[in-house]
């Protein structure tokens, strides 16, 4: 549990310094080229995911058709020995 903990901390830093970072660049450098870059960043990331999705849809195979049981009847004795499981 002790690498976990650690790992969590490490990526809580790297969040804290990225917003820091990222709102230093935003007032203080180049405002309209980080928004710029955020927007698209944000826009590939979309639609890398809605790509992926697209990809496995169409490369993935339609499942079996489910095949349905006939319904057996059971007998007083297949009954009884169901039930002792």
């Amino acid at each position: 549990m002790e690498k976990d903990q650690a790992i969590g901390a490490i990526i809580l830093i790297a969040s804290i310094l990225g917003i820091i970072i990222y709102g230093w660049l935003l007032f203080f450098i180049a405002p309209q080229l980080v928004l710029q870059i955020s927007a698209f960043i944000a826009v590939v990331a979309i639609l890398v995911i809605l790509a992926w999705i697209g990809w496995t849809m169409a490369t993935t195979p339609p499942p079996k058709p489910i095949e349905t049981e006939v319904p057996t009847t059971m007998g007083s004795e297949q009954m009884s020995e169901e039930s002792k499981k």
